[in-house]
């Protein structure tokens, strides 16, 4: 029988909610989707696209580093937007992270985001 381990990163904002940052099972890591919180205020500082993708991000690698993970294990990648007219923008901060190799990835338009962000993202890595 498989166990599962919580993940947490004080580098990364604390959940909001009745959920963990993350959680590893067999090899793989099951990030939640992060909105663009800075972790040392609790709030959201980034006001357009591209300042909030980069706070998520941020927020992804804080939580693939504490698992002993990094960006190059990410297998698939959900993005959830406020509006699809930022897709581009948050797209061109995206890519940055992933040069090579991208993970596999889905991106929808959601009515509304928690804390009135603009984008959010849920992030699966593998070992």
């Amino acid at each position: 029988m498989s166990s599962s381990k919580v993940i947490s990163s004080k580098n990364a904002p604390q959940a909001i909610g009745p959920y963990s940052q993350a959680i590893e099972v067999n090899g793989m890591l099951f990030i939640s989707g992060q909105i663009p919180i800075h972790p040392a205020t609790g709030k959201i500082e980034g006001r357009n696209i591209a300042e909030q993708t980069e706070q998520v991000l941020q927020n992804i690698g804080a939580i693939l580093s504490a698992a002993g993970y990094s960006f190059a294990d990410v297998v698939k990648s959900t993005c959830l937007l406020a509006d699809m007219k930022d897709f581009r923008e948050m797209n061109a901060v995206y890519a940055r992270y992933y040069p090579a190799n991208a993970p596999a990835r889905a991106a929808f338009a959601v009515k509304e985001l928690p804390m009135n962000a603009l984008v959010e993202i849920e992030t699966i890595a593998v070992k």
